[in-house]
């Protein structure tokens, strides 16, 4: 029998003897079997006090053994083939969450509480479990000090590779020094493998994102619909997860009777030439003036209605031209922003709308009401019921929408589906998801369901954004006002002057997309926020600029290193290990391992601006290792004298985790700026 074995045959041996002891006292403290005799009771009273002292004395013993134990007091090695980052947090909560379990078995579910440390003196991370628990431990009438708790849990901790000591410190607090070896070997792996996502399990993702509608222009309105359902696909896509990106147009329902009563009007040929509607945002103002002034055009846009519905070939085909030019209109939007999306409109679900209402029925989950059906949620009467059929038999926005998240779930297969509208449709949704619940379709123990809301965009006077004359922003006027101020700002830097003709296309469009949507981005979702570009060019601060100035800096440090370095850095990276000595260096490092952690957390709760906060961190702590530690020294005439070449790795490495950040945000770096 080795050693260690020895000592894990007699660690058990004494929790036998503990447990046994234990349920002594317990026997004692009762008074089990005996009848009223004081001689007795003073008999085991004095028994009872004994075996307390034993089940100290015990209980010391057992702390020493596990504190001298080899299985505990010597770490194993760091793993030196690591391949991917992992989220230190998560980690930190299982290693934390066992020795917390271990040292208080009796608590159901104990606060584990792991946090990022904001003082390098006191650590890394923090585990500040110890506070709740002795609250709990109170509040169960045992008083234990909470430093006491800390060096209890610090006790049972199990030894980590990510972990080179804990300490305790003041009223229980357990700071956390990462193991610099676990910090070298995971940004080496990021330069020999590239940046790989936590670990997942993969699902099937549907995300429905933008959803402007067809007649009608994109504007202000659909931005961040658009440009947070890509962000949020994107990360999902770096997850590994099956991701379907769906756009829900309006391309069914009233509005295109007018339309296309119009259209037979102005363009009676249209069967055989295509109609010149380019301008299908003035074509529609033209059939809604009609529509609301013209009774007789009013009905005979009813009847068209009708005809479409029922499959009448020249309807068919008049519709079909309007939703083209439409098509058409959005792609250009969506080429210029780099956003890929397939579009499922609610055309799409009219026979699953009168399956769906067949499901309803059958199952008695409709009621009349004035003479619509509607449809309550799991709590009857609470909230806002579902109109399923209008009082004329028409359908709804809620018929199609539940028509849709049961073509998602049952006919898709989708495991997760989210919803990206503004906040003012939550509402709306929980109601959605409630009946989906009650009818079977929606099951939480399978599916995730997630409505992922935001706050309105404001124009810099702090009211909702709109043109001088009081009309919604067209997203295309937006967009190229972005190219105009941008390439003003190249040229005020003098950008122009050293960037060739197509250099300056691609800055220019990068830094015009790439801080509309930074700006948004930034931003909690949750919240409103102004649309200001003058805010957004600055180089100075949380902006997309800034951020793509300093990504095209870090990139140029290995090409300035000269053609030695470049053409042998896969060599130099399998060679050279990441410096982490000098304070500045490990706390770049450190700032680049919690790429994970945030990765996890937006995976969680869809918010984009944990991810910009983090991009912002790394190139801000990125300049202070820069100012700080040379990588490229040269002599007065300009020539290299010598490249530290482990610094100028992690200088690639901080472009490599940057430039995966910015491939999740949709922003388009360049190699000159």
């Amino acid at each position: 029998m080795t050693s260690l074995e020895a000592e894990e045959k007699r660690l058990k041996s004494i929790e036998r003897e503990i447990r046994s002891v234990q349920s002594e006292i317990e026997k004692t403290s009762r008074g089990e079997g005996l009848e009223d005799c004081d001689e007795e009771l003073t008999k085991l009273q004095l028994e009872n006090t004994k075996l307390k002292h034993r089940l100290e004395i015990l209980n010391k013993a057992i702390s020493n053994e596990r504190k001298n134990s080899p299985r505990t007091s010597q770490k194993p090695p760091v793993q030196s083939n690591i391949t991917e980052m992992v989220s230190i947090t998560d980690h930190l909560l299982e290693l934390f969450g066992a020795a917390i379990r271990a040292s208080f078995p009796n608590l159901t579910d104990p606060p584990v509480i792991i946090t990022p440390s904001t003082n390098a003196k006191f650590g890394d991370y923090q585990c500040n479990s110890a506070l709740p628990i002795a609250q709990v431990l109170k509040n169960q009438g045992e008083k234990v000090s909470p430093r006491d708790i800390g060096v209890k849990i610090t006790t049972n901790l199990a030894a980590s590779p990510l972990v080179e000591k804990t300490e305790v410190a003041g009223p229980g607090f357990v700071n956390v020094f990462l193991e610099k070896k676990y910090g070298v070997n995971a940004i080496s792996s990021v330069l020999k493998n590239g940046v790989k996502p936590p670990k997942f399990k993969k699902s099937r993702v549907i995300v429905d994102f933008s959803s402007p509608n067809i007649a009608k222009e994109m504007h202000v309105g659909h931005l961040r619909s658009t440009i947070i359902g890509d962000s949020i696909c994107r990360l999902l896509e770096f997850l590994g997860h099956d991701v379907v990106r769906l756009n829900h147009v309006g391309d069914w329902g009233t509005q295109f009777g007018m339309l296309i009563a119009h259209l037979e009007d102005r363009f009676p040929n249209f069967t055989k030439e295509s109609p010149p509607i380019g301008d299908l945002q003035a074509f529609y103002k033209e059939s809604k003036k009609r529509f609301d002034e013209d009774e007789v055009f009013k009905k005979r846009a009813y009847s068209c209605v009708v005809k479409l519905q029922s499959g009448d070939p020249d309807s068919t085909k008049a519709w079909q031209l309007i939703c083209d030019v439409s098509r058409k209109e959005f792609q250009k939007i969506y080429d210029r922003l780099d956003i890929k999306i397939t579009e499922r409109g609610e055309s799409f679900y009219q026979s699953r709308m009168v399956d769906i209402v067949k499901e309803l029925t059958s199952k008695n989950m409709l009621e009349e009401d004035e003479g619509r059906k509607i449809m309550w949620g799991e709590q009857h009467g609470q909230g806002i019921p579902l109109t399923i059929i209008k009082s004329d038999g028409g359908f709804t926005y809620d018929t199609s929408d539940m028509a849709a998240i049961k073509n998602r779930l049952a006919e898709e297969k989708a495991d997760w589906v989210v919803y990206v509208t503004d906040a003012g449709q939550a509402t709306h949704f929980k109601s959605i998801f409630s009946c989906a619940k009650r009818a079977g379709i929606l099951d939480p123990t399978k599916h995730r369901i997630d409505h992922v809301g935001f706050g309105v965009v404001l124009g810099e006077d702090g009211k909702k954004f709109k043109t001088r004359s009081g009309d919604t922003v067209k997203l295309v006027d937006l967009l190229d006002e972005g190219l105009k101020r941008s390439l003003d700002k190249l040229k005020e830097k003098e950008r122009d002057k050293v960037l060739t003709p197509d250099e300056l296309k691609k800055a220019q469009e990068s830094v015009a997309y790439g801080c509309i949507k930074y700006a948004d981005l930034s931003h909690n979702r949750n919240n409103e926020y102004i649309f200001s570009f003058d805010k957004m060019l600055e180089d100075r601060g949380n902006t997309a600029v800034y951020l793509l100035y300093a990504y095209t800096r870090i990139k140029s440090i290995a090409r300035n290193c000269g053609k030695d370095f470049t053409a042998n850095i896969k060599k130099i990276i399998q060679e050279t290990p990441i410096p982490v000595e000098h304070e500045k260096e490990w706390k770049l490092v450190k700032v680049l391992l919690k790429f994970p952690d945030v990765i996890t957390k937006i995976s969680k709760d869809l918010c984009l601006h944990h991810l910009c906060e983090f991009v912002y961190d790394v190139s801000t702590t990125f300049t202070e290792f820069y100012d700080s530690c040379y990588c490229i020294e040269k002599n007065p005439q300009g020539e290299i004298i010598k490249v530290n070449n482990g610094r100028v790795l992690l200088c690639e490495a901080t472009a490599a985790i940057l430039g995966e950040c910015f491939d999740i945000l949709g922003l388009k770096p360049v190699s000159k700026i």
